[in-house]
């Protein structure tokens, strides 16, 4: 088993953090620069930053806030939210993210992944797939974009799969069902779609426990672990996470 990496995420809405519940009722959870220089300390391996609002408000990534938390770490960035071109990712990784990761400009044109990997490296290229439960979707999953807002009759493991064939270096998919409600990772889904991927897959939406990020890796063959309410709201530490899935014979850097 390769090294398991622990990635707390920071939402973005008007400059601020925030967490909600199924990707609404946000609450605050502090500054980004903090939150960013103090997950580091902590141990984080890499930081997910998405804006969750860009693409509802029909707008690109504020480089500003990539540029201010970059400036505060030397661990990986990924940032998402209004990627929708390739001059978007050029700008938004010369703001100092290591990775972008693109979700419903990739569903409307996929070729944009391909391209995105040619240019940067399919190293950088994230693609997020966001889902819910549908029974009518031959596995079950059914994507959905715009924030979790627009389900587009099209199946999710079936699209994590193409994703990986157009050049995408990493898979973020995130159960709707489970998002900010702390009951725990859906497995079911992060095992679909690493049963179909080679690529890293990133275990995200529903963190609530210790156990909860032990199961992401066993039971659904995640290896990056993505977390924001239990960090945010410090319910766990990071070193807590880490040292629980050591002793669990998971291997982590500690």
């Amino acid at each position: 088993m390769e090294t398991i990496k622990i990635m707390p995420c920071l939402d973005m809405k008007e400059g601020r953090v925030v967490k909600g519940v199924h990707f609404v009722d946000l609450k605050d959870a502090g500054d980004p620069v903090e939150n960013a220089g103090f997950y580091q300390k902590e141990g984080a391996d890499e930081l997910a930053m998405l804006d969750i609002a860009a693409t509802l408000e029909n707008r690109k990534t504020r480089l500003e806030w990539v540029k201010n938390v970059s400036s505060v770490i030397q661990i990986p960035l990924t940032v998402g939210g209004g990627i929708g071109s390739l001059n978007d990712i050029e700008d938004v990784l010369g703001a100092g993210a290591a990775k972008v990761s693109m979700n419903s400009a990739a569903v409307r044109r996929p070729e944009l992944i391909a391209e995105a990997a040619e240019r940067f490296g399919k190293e950088r290229i994230t693609v997020a797939v966001d889902a819910r439960r549908n029974k009518a979707m031959p596995s079950g999953f059914e994507l959905v974009v715009s924030g979790g807002t627009m389900p587009v009759e099209k199946d999710a493991i079936e699209w994590a799969r193409q994703c990986q064939e157009l050049g995408a270096g990493v898979i973020l998919p995130t159960s709707m069902d489970g998002d900010g409600t702390q009951t725990g990772y859906d497995l079911e889904f992060t095992k679909a779609i690493s049963d179909v991927v080679d690529v890293p897959v990133v275990a995200s939406g529903g963190a609530g426990t210790l156990e909860h990020f032990y199961q992401a890796v066993v039971s659904g063959g995640a290896q990056v672990l993505l977390a924001a309410s239990v960090f945010h709201f410090r319910t766990l530490t990071i070193r807590a996470v880490k040292e629980y899935l050591r002793d669990k014979g998971v291997p982590v850097n500690l």
